[in-house]
């Protein structure tokens, strides 16, 4: 069962990343291998999701439930799919007026074994490009900015 927690420190506000993370619509424009998303069901604060997730000959959509805590808190859990569970949260924590740390985790765990062995081994590079991917996002919303910068991942990089 893949997990992965980061927590990164941007030099956007809560307010401005809370609000890419919200906009699931967007998605498919911005966030690797994910070719497509359907918002089907929308109250205040939540809302139902289809995404489809696509991959060399690998293509599954799964259903998601999504609860919002604006400005701090996104909290994602599976409804149904190729997972055996999902749980996702992303909190927004205000550092100033102009930056925000963002605490990330992602668990979740495939039905099919031969899926998560495959995933398994590419789980942790595959959590850092999606990260990355709303970092620059943000920069493409709001441009890109001095001060702060993203924490190095494990890896050494940015």
């Amino acid at each position: 069962m893949p997990r992965h927690e980061e927590l990164r420190t941007l030099p956007y506000s809560a307010d401005e990343l809370y609000a890419i993370v919200a906009d699931v619509e967007k998605y498919p424009q911005f966030l690797p291998w994910c070719i497509g998303a359907r918002v089907w069901k929308r109250t205040e604060n939540e809302l139902w999701a289809d995404l489809i997730i696509g991959f060399k000959m690998f293509r599954e959509t799964f259903t998601s439930h999504v609860t919002f805590s604006p400005p701090h808190l996104i909290e994602v859990e599976y409804v149904k799919g190729p997972l055996r569970h999902l749980s996702n949260r992303w909190r927004f924590i205000p550092e100033g007026p102009q930056s925000c740390t963002i605490d990330f985790m992602v668990d979740f765990a495939f039905k099919n074994p031969l899926f998560e062995k495959l995933v398994g081994t590419l789980f942790t590079e595959a959590v850092h490009r999606m990260v990355r991917a709303f970092e620059s996002r943000a920069e493409e919303i709001y441009g890109k900015r001095p001060g702060i910068e993203g924490a190095p991942l494990p890896d050494g990089t940015r």
